[in-house]
């Protein structure tokens, strides 16, 4: 059987929260039941930020009343402090993501907060979790995205060791799942496979997830380094759409119908509709109003069909 690669989906937070287009809630909501329907079967869905800092992401609580209940797929939600985690556990999501930073700098404008503050905060969450399961209470799993792994726009580079310590303590904090962003797209191919190697010493059996951005047009490959260095897990935003307000020059994710192109055509699953993936990357096109900058958006797949 071939290998299944899974392809975390998330547009609708990463992918619009950089836009200049702010989308309303009932049009975000669409965007998601779209992306399901094209074989999303992970999506981050929403973001718990301050609305007065990233308007394109107000009424979070609006787009996750807005879904229809699916068990069999997974809606995530972003979080950056224990505020938008309380907000996060009055809606019906099944995962939150906790955004941490490998860095001071960006940790301080992104969240006002340095890494070992983040990491403590952190370890808040994790303790309100673990005394809040009990029963059938239905209580989110908890992954954790290390931003600025292989470069942030303040400090510069980032150390292996750095990297290695700071997944050591989270994957001590017992959270599910740990991905490694490159937030402003300055990765290589190499480096991945250094610091992926690295953090998987580290991680013990918690699984790493790996969240490109194409800056500066090494996203799939740095996505092929990951799946050679062993990672089943990627992100991708449809479209190839999206970025990061408080990163300079940042700009979208790896595409997601370009990433699955690219892995199915080496032979790899991953459970999507490439057509209704593309077809979804033209939709939110128009509804952001400029084409979306996927390179399948434009050419298709291959062997053309119909």
């Amino acid at each position: 059987m071939p290998r299944p690669i899974q392809i975390v989906e998330v547009g609708p937070r990463d992918g619009l929260q950089n836009e200049k287009a702010i989308l309303d809630p009932a049009l975000r909501a669409e965007l998601v039941e779209r992306l399901e329907a094209a074989g999303a079967r992970r999506i981050e869905a929403v973001s718990f930020v301050h609305p007065k800092y990233v308007p394109q992401m107000a009424g979070a609580e609006e787009v996750m009343a807005s879904l229809s209940p699916r068990p069999d797929r997974s809606r995530i939600g972003l979080v950056l402090n224990g505020k938008g985690y309380d907000r996060a556990l009055g809606t019906p999501l099944d995962e939150v993501n906790v955004s941490l930073s490998a860095s001071d700098g960006f940790g301080l404008k992104n969240q006002g907060m340095t890494t070992a503050q983040q990491v403590q905060m952190l370890s808040d969450i994790m303790a309100g979790r673990a005394n809040s399961i009990s029963g059938d209470q239905n209580v989110p799993t908890i992954s954790a995205t290390l931003s600025c792994v292989w470069g942030c726009p303040f400090d510069g580079e980032i150390a292996v060791e750095r990297i290695t310590a700071l997944v050591s303590q989270v994957a001590a904090l017992g959270v599910d799942e740990i991905a490694l962003a490159d937030t402003v797209g300055v990765a290589d191919p190499w480096g991945v496979t250094r610091k992926v190697e690295a953090a998987r010493k580290v991680a013990g059996d918690i699984p790493l997830r790996l969240h490109f951005h194409d800056t500066r047009n090494t996203g799939l490959a740095n996505a092929y380094a990951g799946v050679q260095a062993g990672i089943d897990i990627l992100d991708a935003s449809v479209g190839g759409i999206g970025g990061c307000p408080f990163a300079p020059g940042a700009t979208g994710n790896v595409a997601t119908e370009d990433l699955v192109y690219m892995l199915e055509r080496a032979g790899y699953r991953t459970g999507y509709d490439l057509d209704a993936l593309v077809a979804c990357a033209i939709w939110i096109g128009q509804k952001i109003g400029r084409p979306a900058p996927s390179a399948l958006s434009r050419a298709g797949g291959w062997p053309a069909r119909g």
